[in-house]
């Protein structure tokens, strides 16, 4: 029982559980966006009423092929997917580059294993490379 409350508090699970429950709600707020906001612009734009294709079908054989329900679907996830992009991962790109700019001050990059390590650092601590303690040429004092 030890072993299994060993698993059950481990870091990575309660993490994963945590980003689960997290995309879940997300998840809902993406949808309620897409069908209470942008799919009422698209009908507003295209004439006042929302598109739907799931009428579209064709039989062969007696079987019957409901291909406009999946253009329905598909329709639905690249509105998502160009809802998700431009209005949660190209702002949160923008963030997150306009924190690596400070972080670009005060780490530099190994040569050997190409780690990011502190400025200055004259040890790599991921591989143990001695770096060139040789100052830069505008550190140098003038002779």
């Amino acid at each position: 029982m030890s072993g299994f409350k060993q698993f059950l508090m481990r870091g990575n699970l309660v993490e994963l559980a945590v980003a689960v429950v997290i995309g879940a709600t997300f998840s809902g707020l993406i949808q309620a966006l897409v069908a209470d906001l942008i799919t009422p612009l698209i009908a507003a734009i295209t004439g006042g009423r929302q598109p739907d294709f799931s009428r579209f079908t064709f039989t062969v054989n007696g079987a019957v092929f409901k291909y406009g329900d999946f253009v329905n679907h598909l329709l639905t996830f690249l509105i998502i997917a160009a809802v998700v992009y431009w209005l949660v991962i190209t702002p949160m790109t923008r963030v997150i580059s306009f924190f690596d700019r400070d972080k670009q001050a005060t780490q530099k990059t190994c040569p050997e294993c190409l780690s990011d390590i502190p400025v200055e650092a004259r040890r790599c601590a991921f591989c143990t490379v001695e770096l060139s303690t040789v100052p830069a040429a505008d550190d140098r004092p003038a002779v």
